[in-house]
């Protein structure tokens, strides 16, 4: 028996959808949901099906920016031809991405059993929920927002790319939240900061999902759920990307400080008063 139905798949990947590109944390979501269905977010299935429906998330990213990707990687692809083509902007910003997956990747696959063992813990995920809200509320007041994405440095890529360690480590951080708030503290733009977060994004979640893909399908995550999340996952995700895009370029990021902030004290009420296992 799958260890997770198609109805909960359906949940599963609505809120995947709609938080892995919001920065309020798409794995403490997806944690408090799996614990509110009295799921078990340790199990290996578990794990592994939260890992690959964000592949779902990941698809929807590549369809939505897909000129802006195709113009990247063509650059990428000229550039190792030709020497005279590798002043563009789009070249270098390709190896930018590539280095900044680096660090990620290597603490991921070093840090493996702590993540999926001790650290997935809900009380975490509520403590890191609070202390990345504190950051993404300092840097949003710190950064100047002057610089757009034309202007973004390979130092830029390699700081925003290794804060994903953080969301890694602690569940609830937030990998968008991560990136964003180091984004800001660059003096990056609001859009500027989204949009960097967004493509730094791309190869360590595919790469996450995929190599989890093995242990869901082998320990009884079961194929239909998976199937089903990772499609709900897409279309939730592009409309989220859409709204996001929209919203940052008018507003501050007060608004998911503050839903941060509720949502992890309400965990640690409910953790508490033991309606949740952690």
């Amino acid at each position: 028996m799958s260890a997770i139905s198609v109805g909960q798949a359906v949940v599963l990947g609505a809120v995947e959808g709609v938080t892995e590109f919001l920065p309020v944390s798409s794995t403490g979501h997806l944690k408090i949901t799996e614990g509110l269905m009295g799921i078990p977010v340790d199990d290996d299935a578990v794990v592994g099906f939260s890992a690959v429906i964000q592949v779902g998330a990941i698809a929807a990213v590549l369809v939505y920016f897909r000129k802006d990707i195709v113009r990247i990687v063509s650059a990428w692809f000229r550039g190792l031809g030709n020497k005279d083509e590798r002043h563009h902007h789009d070249y270098r910003f390709a190896w930018w991405v590539i280095c900044a997956t680096i660090p990620i990747v290597a603490v991921g696959l070093a840090a493996k059993p702590l993540i999926e063992g001790p650290l997935a813990s809900l009380w975490v995920v509520a403590g890191s929920l609070i202390a990345g809200s504190g950051v993404m509320w300092a840097a949003d007041r710190i950064g100047r927002h002057k610089r757009g994405e034309d202007d973004t440095s390979f130092k830029d890529a390699m700081l925003v790319g290794s804060s994903q360690i953080l969301a890694l480590l602690f569940p609830g951080f937030s990998r968008s939240g991560a990136t964003m708030s180091t984004a800001l503290m660059l003096d990056l733009d609001r859009v500027a900061a989204t949009r960097l977060s967004f493509f730094l994004g791309i190869p360590a979640l595919t790469g996450a999902g995929l190599y989890e893909l093995k242990d869901a399908l082998g320990t009884g995550a079961g194929a239909a759920p998976l199937v089903v999340g990772t499609v709900v996952s897409f279309v939730v995700a592009y409309a989220s990307i859409a709204w996001l895009l929209k919203f940052v370029a008018k507003h501050s990021f007060n608004a998911f400080v503050v839903y941060r902030i509720v949502v992890g004290l309400l965990l640690f009420g409910l953790l508490g008063a033991g309606v949740l296992d952690s």
